[in-house]
């Protein structure tokens, strides 16, 4: 590692505790010294991580790299690179340009946002909280979280943002800032399809009254955007903004790819039945989500914030774990959300601890190269039952329960309010 990227992490360092500073929680030579101590720890953790090199990187992102290095770095935009997104793209493009490592530059953009991902959950707690302990203690435990140190750092991943991006999306939402609100979902859906695990929470947010119905038209009007430079740079429109199902053909025939979803317990499924198993697990998801979904809706004149926190965590939890060919990573969201539950309501801790163990037990294999597993998925499924059983408890809950805050939903605003 170079002095640039050690310069490099000490700013993204300096910006989580510019982030805490405005947010009020430094106010104490004791909270500065806790932040600036742990604040040194995630990174020099992450720091020490830099190095490894994964088979993802290996085979794909470092070829993907070199391709926008050959060929002229943005004019390269103009073929398809790759199989993720164009606002990726951008980002691999403008390193071409750099001259540091491709490895370090990835697993810098991702170490970013996680002091994003660390703040956008510490913002979200603070609607449920105002104690500034409580408040430090969610966003250094994100910051902190054995999957999201071994995601970016690790990984070189970019699962982080994403979710940051949604977190904080939902977020605005709460805070009666719609238009902000659905454009960071669709930034977070054109960074990766998995966004749409916690997408269907905009409905519930719409029964919450959080959302206009003019509001949706902001999503595919802000994808567009994003996609435009790529297309002003030669791509085909239509192509570009039709990318992801083009990708479809590339996720894999297996049912599961080391993640703990349903189909980690039904595994033995023979090859000629897999196609139509698949099919029923993409069925279930969606009856699925229509199910939490008509849940809301019966009781939308209940909804609260709890409500919206419950019902992201069901969508998040249920709908991968239903779904075939779901890799490790795709749990990320549980992971993340069920330590802010953690925060919001104590006695779900569990739920944070075994969203932790099922993720990890994935994370091992790929990360160590291996063949075998230590801890069958299975396991790890067992647990994210615990995990949904304890998500929708605290759902069910908060629609009996009155708004802590009060409820805002009703009160009239702006259209089109930012």
């Amino acid at each position: 590692m170079d002095a640039y990227v050690l310069l490099l992490l000490i700013l993204e360092a300096a910006l989580g505790l510019l982030l805490l500073h405005r947010a009020g929680l430094l106010k104490t030579p004791g909270a500065m010294l806790a932040a600036v101590l742990l604040l040194a720890l995630a990174f020099t953790l992450r720091g020490m991580l830099f190095d490894f090199e994964t088979l993802d990187y290996k085979n794909f992102l470092s070829r993907w790299a070199a391709y926008f290095r050959e060929y002229g770095g943005f004019r390269a935009l103009s073929e398809q690179v790759g199989n993720y997104n164009i606002p990726y793209l951008y980002f691999l493009a403008a390193c071409s340009y750099l001259p540091i490592r491709d490895l370090y530059l990835i697993k810098l953009l991702s170490c970013l946002f996680d002091v994003l991902l660390a703040w956008g959950a510490m913002l979200l707690c603070r609607i449920f909280t105002q104690k500034p302990a409580r408040l430090l203690a969610c966003f250094f435990t994100v910051l902190l979280l054995p999957t999201v140190v071994l995601n970016g750092a690790c990984w070189g991943q970019c699962d982080s943002i994403y979710v940051s991006l949604g977190i904080l999306g939902v977020y605005l939402a709460l805070r009666d800032k719609p238009v902000g609100s659905m454009i960071l979902m669709a930034l977070s859906f054109s960074v990766k399809l998995q966004a749409v695990f916690l997408l269907p929470v905009c409905a519930v947010l719409w029964m919450y009254k959080k959302y206009s119905w003019k509001h949706f038209l902001i999503f595919p009007a802000a994808y567009i955007l994003l996609v435009l430079p790529a297309v002003a740079l030669g791509r085909p429109f239509l192509e570009t903004i039709t990318l992801y199902f083009s990708q479809t053909g590339s996720i894999g025939d297996g049912l599961n790819y080391n993640s703990s979803s349903i189909f980690s317990i039904f595994w033995r499924i023979p090859p000629e039945q897999q196609k139509a198993a698949a099919g029923i697990g993409i069925a279930a998801a969606a009856v699925y989500m229509l199910n939490i979904l008509a849940v809301a809706y019966a009781n939308r004149s209940k909804l609260s914030d709890r409500s919206i926190l419950g019902a992201a965590l069901l969508f998040v939890i249920g709908i991968p774990f239903l779904l075939p060919h779901m890799h490790e990573r795709y749990f990320y969201f549980v992971d993340v959300l069920t330590v802010l539950l953690a925060y919001v309501a104590p006695p779900y801790l569990a739920a944070a601890l075994l969203a932790q163990f099922s993720s990890l037990i994935g994370y091992h294999v790929y990360l160590m190269n291996l063949r075998y597993y230590v801890i069958q998925p299975r396991y790890g499924a067992a647990a994210l039952l615990v995990v949904f059983a304890l998500s929708l408890i605290f759902f069910l809950r908060s629609l009996r329960e009155p708004p802590a805050r009060g409820k805002s939903a009703g009160k009239k605003r702006k259209k089109f309010s930012s």
